[in-house]
């Protein structure tokens, strides 16, 4: 039998492997390795002839099912079937502006989609202000969300107080007089993550939507840039099993609906996922990246630092992929030095330029973010009294770190499943155990990991990077949101650690020897991957459920 580690330090490892010549043999020596490896593919040997009887529209149904699965991958179709069914559903059923920040969210996108791509500073009597102008009707049905997501009844009523008013309000029409509307907090992000939105709120104005009309078209724009960018890494990994890896947490409950609502997360964890498949491909498993597959990891080197600062080491690790991985190189690998060699560096050095440029320009931004806080704790918020205390008394920083995890881990655990939006509904408890259900199987039937490209020293700086990228998280919300002298540092939540959740599974997967196997020894495919298609969907119908019953009655 040949293993899958067999297979990480063979294929590819040829000077002609890169990922763009003799692809066709590489895919034809994948397959019949791994029908080896898993006995629910054994029966494709009798499977013709049991398909050659059915006929009519079901038999061809049936066959055009299984030519699509075979050519885009089994975990991208189920991903796009269950993204797509469940993202809109998210969409469609969370009220407008209800998603996490999408009040200043849509603000920002708005003001990127008609031009407005650096922080603008506007009159607020509170003190500095950073925003923009959306149509008054459009901030009437903001301010009316905004107030009703805040009063709330007592249990078992309904969120909503009056599904009535948001009829009203989303049957306006969007062309209305201007105004003024404060998004401090999303003025620092810059205009990349809210293309696909941007593009929505165009595309609603082209259509003449209603103010409802061009909510729900925004959202669902950002959900179709998810479907395209995340279903683009899947497909990278198809003839491997740790494509259901990617799956579990790219369909995590958390990750549905904000694909399904207007925030900069959406592309965000989009391209985090991308680039974590892409490098789980060439860095993890040695398999060589296409032409199309090395244009999409360095262009989103570019792109994923200016997305959100705190994953931008994340797309550092561009320069840890072995240089024969990529497809661009042809004989130039074996010829010794080469120019196109340095192409990963520059596009990493490129992406912290970038990174660096923007974080110069919406730095001012901090200034004003103490006015998310309630009112007794405005003006506390002061990034430069936070810095000087994290490197003047950095025991001082850590104890609050450490009390931090002691008053609020447990928050965070369960938020990397699922707090939905403003509504602050957690998923159930069952669709938790379906996600960890789903991780177990995942992980146990992952691929082995290549020693030889992912050397221990590649793998430990990985692992290191996820460290330090889950240390900026606490930083910029220690400097950006917590005020001077407070206990603990706040605005932490688990969805901030979705992005560097498949990437940190990858350097686990390479220390870690075990895997599941069947009777036989052999890793099974078919029945695990039913498992995690069944577990994740129980995860989404359960939180959809108790998300319509609690928000709508």
């Amino acid at each position: 039998m040949t293993t899958s580690a067999d297979r990480g330090t063979t294929e590819g490892s040829g000077p002609l492997s890169n990922g763009h010549e003799n692809e066709q043999g590489k895919a034809a020596a994948a397959n019949s390795t791994k029908t080896a490896d898993a006995p629910g593919t054994e029966q494709s040997a009798t499977a013709p002839e049991q398909e050659s009887t059915p006929s009519g529209a079901l038999g061809t149904a049936g066959k055009a099912g299984r030519a699509i699965v075979t050519r885009f991958g089994a975990a991208t179709v189920a991903f796009a079937v269950i993204t797509a069914l469940f993202g809109s559903l998210f969409a469609v059923l969370s009220p407008p502006f209800w998603g996490h920040d999408e009040i200043t969210q849509f603000g920002r996108a708005y003001q990127v989609a008609y031009g407005g791509f650096l922080p603008q500073q506007i009159q607020d009597d509170r003190g500095l202000a950073y925003g923009g102008d959306v149509p008054v009707n459009v901030d009437a049905l903001m301010g009316y969300s905004f107030r009703d997501y805040q009063d709330n009844p007592e249990e078992p009523g309904a969120m909503v107080a009056d599904p009535g008013v948001y009829d009203r309000l989303e049957s306006a029409p969007v062309d209305s007089p201007m105004t003024a509307v404060w998004f401090t907090n999303t003025a620092a992000y810059s205009p990349v993550p809210y293309v696909p939105a941007a593009l929505g709120i165009r595309a609603a104005g082209l259509f003449d939507l209603d103010v409802g009309g061009m909510v729900t078209l925004t959202r669902l724009a950002g959900l179709l840039g998810y479907l395209i960018v995340v279903g683009f890494g899947l497909y990278a990994l198809r003839e491997r099993r740790v494509q259901w890896l990617a799956f579990t947490v790219a369909v995590l409950p958390i990750a549905v609906f904000q694909a399904g609502t207007v925030t900069a997360d959406t592309l965000t964890n989009a391209l985090a996922i991308m680039v974590s498949a892409l490098l789980i491909k060439a860095l993890f498993l040695g398999d060589g990246l296409t032409r199309t597959e090395t244009v999409a990891l360095l262009g989103a080197t570019l792109l994923l630092p200016v997305s959100k600062p705190t994953y931008v080491l994340l797309a550092m690790l561009v320069v840890l992929v072995p240089v024969d991985r990529f497809g661009f190189f042809g004989g130039a690998v074996v010829s010794g030095f080469h120019w196109r060699r340095l192409v990963p560096w520059a596009f990493a050095a490129a992406g912290g330029l970038a990174f660096a440029v923007w974080m110069k320009i919406a730095a001012p931004t901090g200034d004003g973010m103490s006015l998310m806080r309630p009112r007794h704790q405005w003006y506390t918020v002061k990034p430069g009294e936070q810095l000087g205390e994290i490197l003047g008394d950095p025991l001082h920083f850590l104890s609050v770190f450490r009390d931090s995890i002691f008053y609020r881990d447990q928050r965070w655990f369960t938020q990397f499943f699922g707090e939905l939006g403003f509504a602050y509904i957690d998923v159930p408890a069952v669709a938790v155990l379906a996600c960890l259900l789903a991780f177990a199987v995942s992980i146990g039937i992952a691929d082995r990991m290549n020693p030889r490209t992912a050397t221990f020293v590649r793998t430990l700086v990985v692992a290191l990077t996820v460290a330090a990228s889950v240390a900026m998280i606490y930083v910029t919300l220690y400097m950006s949101f917590t005020p001077v002298g407070y206990y603990i540092i706040d605005g932490v939540q688990g969805r901030y650690f979705v992005p560097l959740a498949l990437v940190a599974f990858a350097a686990l997967l390479r220390w870690m020897p075990l895997r599941l196997t069947d009777a036989r020894g052999k890793t099974p495919m078919w029945g695990p991957a039913v498992t995690i298609v069944v577990a994740s969907s129980v995860a989404l119908i359960a939180s959809v459920a108790k998300y319509s019953t609690i928000v709508w009655g």
